[in-house]
């Protein structure tokens, strides 16, 4: 039974990791993701069936379209490749119960994010709002009324507290230090997560991002000035997929230390 449930959800997770794809490349263009249907972006010819299987297809054409030989992006089938992961940690974590299936969607979310700011600098209302939402009904779900409007206020706080450290930073520097984009993917991490796990994402992922930060001006020539903005959200949703699985473990051995 346990075997059959792990192979069903990695067929699960690549299924929906190649959908994930579809939304990467499209959302944050404000493209539909249902018209057209599959094709290639180099010489815009449509997928057939076989040609759209989730990384079997890539691997079978070498990684190059059919039809004009574009070389399709390694993102493809890591995406799909990583949500399948991703789909079966869920599964090993929490069993095959109703959290499970939560925090399954809430990883797709969440890599789907991350992947979309990491590539366009973009956290799409389209993902993020209706996150917030779902965080909502899933802890309305797993605690009732109670847990609905807790995770509510705790997406409300979230949200407050990203505008007001946006706002101090703006008054310091005179500049953006984070777009809007990132309050509300916060208070979609807090939606689903409680704030004591959102607080060690943030905690995490800003850690993540000023040491990646640091290393990136390190290798950077005496001689190129420009200023590379970094993704937060790609680090806030990497620092989310670790507090899921192991972030109450993680507060556990921290609060030890002030017994």
């Amino acid at each position: 039974m346990t075997l059959h449930v792990a192979i069903f959800c990695v067929l699960f997770g690549l299924a929906f990791g190649s959908f994930l794809n579809v939304c990467i490349a499209r959302l944050p263009r404000h493209e539909s993701i249902v018209r057209p249907a599959s094709h290639c972006p180099s010489c815009g010819k449509p997928l057939r069936a076989w040609d759209n299987l989730p990384v079997l297809s890539w691997i079978i054409l070498r990684g190059r379209c059919r039809n004009c030989g574009w070389k399709i992006p390694w993102r493809y089938p890591l995406v799909e490749l990583g949500v399948a992961a991703l789909f079966l940690l869920a599964y090993l974590v929490f069993g095959l119960t109703l959290e499970a299936a939560g925090m399954a969607v809430l990883c797709f979310l969440l890599f789907g994010l991350a992947v979309m700011d990491a590539e366009t600098l973009l956290l799409p209302d389209v993902f993020t709002m209706p996150g917030i939402v779902l965080g909502i009904v899933f802890s309305g779900l797993t605690g009732g009324w109670r847990g609905a409007g807790l995770s509510f206020l705790y997406a409300l706080g979230a949200t407050t507290l990203l505008l007001l450290i946006r706002g101090a930073y703006w008054l310091v520097r005179r500049r953006e230090g984070m777009g809007l984009g990132d309050a509300k993917l916060f208070a979609l991490i807090a939606a689903w997560l409680g704030p004591w796990q959102a607080l060690l994402a943030l905690f995490l992922g800003v850690v993540i991002a000023a040491v990646f930060g640091i290393l990136w001006m390190a290798r950077r020539s005496s001689g190129n000035k420009r200023t590379q903005q970094l993704p937060l959200g790609s680090f806030l949703c990497a620092a989310s997929i670790y507090a899921i699985f192991w972030g109450e473990p993680t507060l556990k051995w921290y609060l030890q230390f002030f017994h």
